[in-house]
């Protein structure tokens, strides 16, 4: 098989360029009047720095005099406080609504740089360019933009579309195994709600097969940007896309608070898609064989975590803040089948323990 080129995909709100030579499309981009900036800021959290900011700029010569905003790496950096000091900085450095950002980094950065690029004067440009699996199959798609608050992921956020979005599989290249499975965690939800086919490709893929890996890259992006055009502000079909959110985004805070393991973002989202799994069998959608392939395949390939018996209402507690909900009620995306999936569920607390329970059964089996 031949490597994937750079190919073009177009959503409802932005473009996306995929494949290991994109970058030569924006250093054509930029170069060009209708892309005229009056300045250009890259946002860079120390990792990308270090391993990700040289690359971008010997392929992007015309980014060399951009000015530089770096934050910590780490989901603590998407906070109110660090926009603040960003849109700080950037009023110091007298950018204005012809001013460019560009976000090199994984999710943190996607969801921050655009978030401070949607507030700050109404409104600024800003491109995309992911750096990590996570970022560049999810989070750098679709115009969701956001920072964690009070506790809460994603808690104060917008729909706000990058101008474009460069997806260029050679950043991976600085990625450690645990962040690869971190994507890995997004890429098998997108099989499990829509492609059952893509889901069992998926089940043997190689990270260290370039072709291979581009081309999962290339069909992950092309399911998120399909249910996005359907359904550009979340009011129904793009919904399915939380699959596995409801339970990982609780665990995730509940993490961060400091209760028990850290967690990336794929880990929570992996042990949410075995407890969400467990509730779409609880509702009669997925039989026997279905919810042991799905936790078969999940506990493969993501560490087995220990979540504390003291955690089971705390979590529901930080559950009953996700953004589906309605009336007080939970309510979840859930699967009809490998590969198709509903929403606006409505689940009962008692089935959300019953399904945190059958997780932790796997994790520590009674003899």
């Amino acid at each position: 098989m031949s490597r994937v080129e750079v190919q073009t995909i177009k959503t409802d709100g932005h473009t996306i360029l995929l494949g290991r030579h994109s970058l030569a499309h924006l250093a054509e981009l930029l170069a060009t009047r209708d892309f005229a900036a009056s300045k250009i800021f890259i946002l860079v959290d120390e990792n990308t720095l270090k391993h990700c900011l040289p690359l971008l700029l010997s392929k992007v010569a015309a980014l060399r005099e951009a000015e530089v905003l770096e934050i910590p790496a780490g989901e603590e950096s998407k906070s109110l406080e660090i926009a603040q000091q960003l849109w700080a900085a950037l009023s110091d450095m007298a950018a204005d609504r012809d001013s460019l950002l560009i976000n090199l980094g994984g999710g943190v950065v996607s969801d921050l740089g655009g978030f401070l690029a949607g507030n700050f004067k109404r409104g600024l440009r800003f491109i995309n360019c992911p750096t990590s699996l996570l970022a560049q199959v999810d989070a750098s798609v679709g115009g969701k933009v956001g920072i964690n608050f009070n506790g809460i992921k994603n808690e104060l956020g917008l729909f706000k579309n990058p101008e474009l979005v460069f997806v260029d599989p050679e950043f991976l290249g600085t990625l450690p195994q645990r962040e690869m499975r971190c994507g890995l965690a997004e890429m098998l939800k997108h099989g499990l709600v829509c492609d059952a086919a893509y889901w069992h490709e998926l089940q043997s893929l190689s990270f260290y097969e370039p072709d291979e890996l581009d081309k999962a890259i290339n069909r992950s992006v092309q399911i998120k940007a399909e249910i996005v055009s359907s359904d550009p502000f979340e009011s129904g079909r793009r919904k399915v896309l939380n699959f596995g959110h409801t339970v990982g985004h609780a665990l995730e805070a509940y993490a961060m608070e400091g209760d028990m393991q850290e967690l990336n973002h794929g880990e929570a989202v992996a042990v949410g898609m075995v407890c969400e799994a467990f509730i779409s069998h609880r509702a009669g959608f997925l039989n026997e064989s279905e919810i042991q392939e799905i936790s078969s395949t999940l506990f493969e390939n993501f560490p087995k975590i220990i979540i504390p018996d003291m955690a089971h209402h705390r979590i529901l507690s930080l559950m009953r803040h996700d953004k589906k909900n309605a009336g007080g009620k939970l309510r979840f995306s859930l699967l009809e089948g490998i590969g198709d999936s509903c929403y606006d569920q409505e689940v009962p607390a008692e089935n959300v323990i019953d399904a945190l329970n059958f997780y932790k059964r796997w994790v520590s089996p009674i003899s």
